[in-house]
């Protein structure tokens, strides 16, 4: 990382500078024995969305935390199209929150079904392999600042139930 400057790296960025939706076609090797798509699948495919955009973010490496509040709504069934969209919501002194919302697309139809919904936490990792700061988050709009204070009460109550404070 000697290339890119630390000021470089630590200034602040818009919510949207690392937002993605990542997309895949659900088949048969996806599926549980209700020939739904196994929720594990979901979750790794969250996961791998939400930590591309805490590194982005960050511009390092960044691993889970802490997955908090997976909602399945909806079964995804086979066939369909997965779109998985990932933006931060929150962000700490080495920790990222991203915030993701799993839609299902018919692709005959085009018809899209929410299934589910979840926060993912990362820590960025420096060169030693430890937490590392991160850039803030730019909050240009109401609503990157309410996503930002919701996510400030999330990270509250994280710390509280592990028996620790802000």
């Amino acid at each position: 990382m000697s290339q890119i400057s630390a000021e470089t790296l630590l200034a602040p960025r818009s919510p949207d500078a690392s937002a993605l939706t990542m997309t895949m076609f659900m088949q048969p090797e996806h599926s549980n024995s209700l020939g739904n798509v196994h929720g594990g699948v979901i979750l790794k495919l969250c996961d791998e969305c939400g930590g591309i955009i805490a590194s982005r973010h960050a511009r390092r490496p960044a691993v889970t935390v802490t997955v908090d509040r997976v909602n399945f709504l909806k079964p995804v069934l086979l066939g369909r199209l997965v779109l998985v969209h990932g933006r931060i919501s929150w962000v700490g002194r080495s920790s990222i929150e991203v915030e993701l919302r799993v839609e299902a697309e018919h692709l005959l139809t085009g018809e899209r079904t929410q299934t589910n919904s979840a926060y993912f936490v990362y820590v960025a990792l420096g060169d030693d392999r430890r937490p590392t700061p991160v850039p803030p988050l730019l909050l240009a709009t109401d609503e990157d600042r309410r996503r930002f204070a919701e996510g400030e009460a999330r990270h509250r109550q994280r710390l509280a139930e592990a028996g620790r404070s802000a």
